[in-house]
């Protein structure tokens, strides 16, 4: 929609969420948006890993089995590419600055934070599993494991799923 409705040279209709902005000021603020989501994810990342790198030097760590030193290992790991993938866009972003490809940007955005999710629940549950291990037991450790995934996968894929659904569905109705 590049037409002149409400009588100004580029600017859409409003949307069905009400807006009235061109394409370009929809592409910045879905940027402000995934820098918002970007350091929400990395706050809890950071205090994961700031845990899990001080583990290893607590007098403890030496009591680990190596299965569980190499679980450790692994969730470090996963912390480290959980960084990595949720600072993806930002220097993607350092990369194609001023050269008119916020549309790329928040697409990979998009897509790293999605990624990234996906990194931070399996280091949630790791992390809490491998605890329950060292404290309790390996059959208490996959119990909690699995609450936790279900939790994970109820709230951040099945709700958000249903609601989309329903207003397409509620959406299609008043078609």
């Amino acid at each position: 929609m590049t037409g002149m409705e409400h009588g100004t040279p580029g600017r859409p209709r409003p949307t069905g969420e009400g807006r009235d902005e061109t394409e370009t000021e929809r592409y910045d603020r879905n940027w402000i948006e995934v820098l918002q989501e970007l350091r929400v994810l990395q706050t809890g990342t950071q205090i994961l890993t700031g845990f899990l790198l001080a583990l290893a030097f607590q007098p403890a760590f030496s009591d680990l089995t190596s299965g569980q030193r190499n679980f450790y290992l692994f969730l470090v790991v996963t912390a480290a590419v959980s960084a990595i993938i949720a600072l993806a866009p930002v220097a993607l972003h350092r990369t194609l600055f001023r050269r008119r490809a916020k549309r790329h940007t928040v697409a990979y955005g998009h897509i790293s934070l999605i990624t990234a999710l996906v990194t931070v629940s399996v280091l949630v549950v790791g992390v809490v599993a491998f605890i329950f291990d060292f404290v309790l037991d390996s059959r208490a450790a996959a119990l909690v494991a699995v609450c936790l995934a279900s939790g994970i996968v109820v709230l951040w894929v099945a709700v958000p799923v249903g609601w989309r659904f329903r207003e397409r569905a509620e959406r299609g109705r008043r078609s």
